[in-house]
């Protein structure tokens, strides 16, 4: 200053004078307060001011005068504090010169110095934004001292503490502001997530055990050291993104654990990305589950098992804390990635444990998604995933492989699910794939389909007292009255149900494991759903499996033993529920006890060759006869029909079905003839004279009944009517229908005929099985239908059907030789 000092302008003149002659005695508060009180009352001096302070402070810091740039500092955060004219900007820019300079010292002082005054300038609101004011030296600076290496363990962690506050400061002044510099550009993040990271990972140990408590927040900044810093400038900048923000931080945090490979063990990463689910504004977390299943996408190929394994560990235990906030679309998309990785995971060649624990990984993570989905959303998925389980084309293990995963991915998903009413659980498109994958050739698939159907079943936790045959009575069984809703879907769905199970279980591969599985499924059906109207039911199912084991050829000694089992265990729950029928099923047992102990439970592995599975003594057998007889004295309904379910005999049928066709045998209209080929005891609302008068009584008794029970007897004719023309006897057929042919004959038979021609064209080259029986019922029909006059008209497409025969499969046209003899004898007559 020296003589010059009084000629020098008043504002330099009062920033000197807060300069004391000794630096030790810090900051001249009177004076300061002056200085103050000039730039308020002369505002457009407040940029000089700014400028000379920067100036001397530059001095100082070329001079090594460290107590003379602490009181540089302290005033122009003193000005700061007090000042909010619009000419601040100005003020503000020589502010961040002199905050450049001291970063750009060696001293780590000078940096942590400069570092407390720019977090204080970030809590200032300026009234007026600014347009050209940058932070990329910031940015840069504070990042780098995140990463300091300083030998001296004390500065190091002072530094690495300073740039992480630097940080959050940064964060907080330009985040908030749209018209500054973008802080979610790629070139920012990429140098603030690693440094913010790097610091969690250093001092992972000691971070908070929930990452949902925010309690450091609460604590004073300047006791924090740098991880907790760290986690709470990620907090903060991950709570103010929006949804076009969210790939900006999430890409740079899988790239930072890609480089370092922190991956495995993933301790760390799952920290992280759970700190960020809770810290996310809700609406947007399924983003991030979106932006991981993506990366994971990418490591199919280039990245080892175990890594994804890893990765996908991560998604499972976050990808709950977005179930909540998924809506429509989102929620499929995110089922369907999951779906997608399981599929292409199953296409590896070589797959080793590795694999399968990242499989098994996915399965967990799309169990821990849906937990928190409302039900009616995990019907939708279960229906989805079913729709992706790929039908038996071939006996590749890829296809194997790839059906077992997705029908153990629904089980998890109907593990988190909680029946109510089993026509909601289980729609058609859901109910039926479903049951086709019960008859598959796969013992272990079939066995995945049973505990599918347990747990989809059990509305009252009973699969547990259900889990194996028993004839002692089941304690605490709970049940409640079955409701209207049941009733109607066991008469609508009940018939395919239990011809399912039937044809599931005479399956020759059944392990015990099979055996048990199904006994639960209809044991658990039989608790759900009992009642006096579905009593009938569930008895024909126990008189098919004995049935079944009385003349099965395909099924081995053991299994048959199994199927006695099966049956008198069942019977004996249906004894606890209906008491009428104890008696008879005691005498039973008691038989068994003496005459063939084998055939009571438990189920054994292997069986003696003195406990034979035929020649069983009658007591021994449930006997149809007694059983209606108990059931007619409880004044209950029984038909006089064949009462067990019956395994479909045409095997090509179901091949043809599973190939893709969309053609069902109840799908066909009988409208022809359908009424004199019912079967006795099924025509409960048929005047009982074909030719009944049409009177008024009788317009009223039809007005008066009601539709509901109208379309349940149709419903049941045409099951029955379907049942006897798959069970009957082909000449049993011919003999019902004999009686009426004119309308058949003149009219529909001529298009049958030849349609059935064109059709078995096509289906030859593809099946061998049950031509016999097709080729014999047509020309059996020509022959038991037709008059002489009649049958020059349908012996051309016979013939023709027989030519073809000859021609596709040469040395099989023995199958028609004895019908087409007849045929051309009785043309002849």
């Amino acid at each position: 200053m020296g003589c010059c000092g009084c000629c020098a302008p008043r504002y330099k003149r009062l920033v000197d004078s807060v300069f004391p002659r000794d630096p030790q005695d810090g900051l001249v508060k009177g004076n300061m307060e002056k200085l103050t009180f000039y730039v308020l009352s002369s505002p457009e001096k407040l940029d000089r001011v700014g400028e000379y302070l920067y100036q001397r402070v530059s001095r100082d810091i070329y001079r090594k005068k460290p107590g003379f740039i602490v009181i540089g500092v302290e005033s122009m955060d003193q000005l700061l504090q007090a000042c909010h004219s619009q000419t601040l900007n100005l003020f503000v820019e020589s502010f961040l010169r002199m905050v450049q300079k001291l970063l750009e010292s060696p001293d780590p002082n000078l940096q942590i110095l400069a570092t407390q005054s720019f977090v204080k300038f970030s809590s200032i609101e300026e009234d007026t934004p600014s347009y050209h004011r940058r932070y990329d030296f910031f940015v840069s600076k504070f990042a780098s001292m995140c990463h300091n290496n300083s030998p001296n363990d004390d500065i190091r962690n002072e530094i690495r503490a300073a740039g992480t506050r630097g940080l959050r400061s940064v964060v907080r002044k330009t985040v908030s502001d749209d018209l500054v510099e973008n802080i979610w550009d790629s070139s920012h993040m990429e140098k603030i997530i690693p440094s913010l990271l790097f610091n969690m990972e250093q001092g992972r140990q000691g971070l908070v055990a929930d990452e949902n408590d925010a309690s450091t927040e609460n604590q004073n900044e300047e006791e924090m050291e740098a991880p907790r810093l760290a986690e709470n400038c990620m907090r903060d900048l991950v709570n103010k993104a929006t949804f076009g923000h969210v790939r900006s931080f999430v890409k740079p945090v899988l790239h930072h654990f890609d480089t370092f490979e922190l991956w495995v063990p993933n301790d760390f990463a799952v920290h992280t990305f759970r700190v960020i689910m809770f810290s996310i504004q809700s609406q947007y977390s399924y983003a991030v589950i979106e932006t991981l299943m993506n990366h994971l996408d990418q490591h199919h190929m280039k990245s080892s098992a175990k890594v994804r394994t890893s990765m996908g560990d991560v998604l499972a235990k976050i990808i709950d804390i977005a179930a909540g906030e998924s809506v429509g679309p989102s929620v499929l998309e995110i089922v369907n990635s999951i779906v997608q990785h399981i599929q292409v995971s199953t296409k590896l060649e070589g797959a080793d444990s590795d694999e399968k624990a990242y499989r098994e990984t996915l399965i967990a993570a799309l169990g821990e998604y849906v937990t928190h989905l409302p039900d009616y959303q995990k019907i939708e998925i279960m229906k989805f995933i079913m729709q992706k389980v790929p039908s038996r084309v071939d006996n590749s293990s890829s296809q194997r492989l790839l059906q077992s995963m997705l029908l153990k991915s629904l089980l998890m998903v109907g593990s988190k699910y909680h029946t109510t009413y089993l026509s909601t659980t289980f729609p058609l498109s859901f109910l039926q794939p479903l049951l086709t994958m019960c008859q598959d050739e796969d013992a272990e698939l079939r066995l995945l389909v049973q505990n599918i159907l347990h747990t989809l079943i059990d509305r009252h936790q009973n699969r547990e007292r259900l889990s194996s045959p028993t004839i002692t009575k089941l304690e605490h069984l709970k049940r409640e009255s079955c409701t209207r809703t049941d009733i109607l879907f066991v008469k609508k769905n009940g018939s395919e149900i239990f011809t399912s199970l039937v044809a599931s279980v005479g399956k020759n591969n059944n392990a015990i494991g099979n055996m048990n599985a199904i006994y639960t499924t209809i044991a658990l059906f039989l608790v759900e759903l009992f009642c006096e109207d579905t009593l009938v039911d569930f008895i024909r199912v126990i008189i098919s499996f004995q049935d079944l084991a009385l003349t099965s050829a395909s099924l081995s000694a053991t299994q048959k033993i199994h199927l006695h089992v099966m049956s008198v265990s069942l019977f004996a729950v249906i004894a606890q529920c209906f008491p009428a029928i104890q008696d008879y099923k005691n005498s039973v047992v008691k038989a068994r006890r003496e005459l063939a102990a084998h055939l009571i439970p438990p189920m054994k592995v292997r069986y003696e060759a003195y406990e034979p599975s035929q020649n069983i003594a009658e007591p021994c057998l449930f006997r149809q006869d007694e059983i209606f007889a108990i059931l007619k004295n409880e004044g209950l309904e029984v038909s006089s029909n064949k009462l067990s379910y019956s395994v479909p005999r045409h095997s090509w049928v179901d091949a043809h079905m599973q190939s893709g066709s969309t053609t069902d045998l109840n799908s066909f209209s009988m409208e022809v003839d359908s009424g004199a080929s019912t079967p006795i005891g099924s025509r409960k609302m048929r005047p009982e004279r074909e030719d009944e008068e049409m009177t008024v009584e009788n317009l009223k008794r039809l007005l008066n009944d009601s539709s509901d029970i109208r379309k349940e007897i149709e419903v049941q004719k045409r099951k029955e009517l379907t049942h006897a023309y798959k069970t009957a006897n082909f000449e049993d057929l011919v003999a019902k229908t004999a009686a009426k042919q004119t309308v058949l004959q003149e009219i529909h038979l001529p298009s049958i005929i030849s349609t059935a021609v064109q059709y078995f064209v096509r289906l030859l080259p593809r099946t061998l099985s049950g031509e016999s029986f097709i080729y014999r019922t047509i020309i059996g029909l020509i022959i038991a239908r037709c008059t002489p006059n009649k049958l020059r008209i349908y012996i051309g497409p016979a013939l023709k059907l027989c030519m073809v025969v000859d021609i596709e499969f040469y040395g099989k046209t023995s199958i028609v030789s004895q019908p087409v003899v007849a045929v051309k004898s009785r043309n002849r007559e």
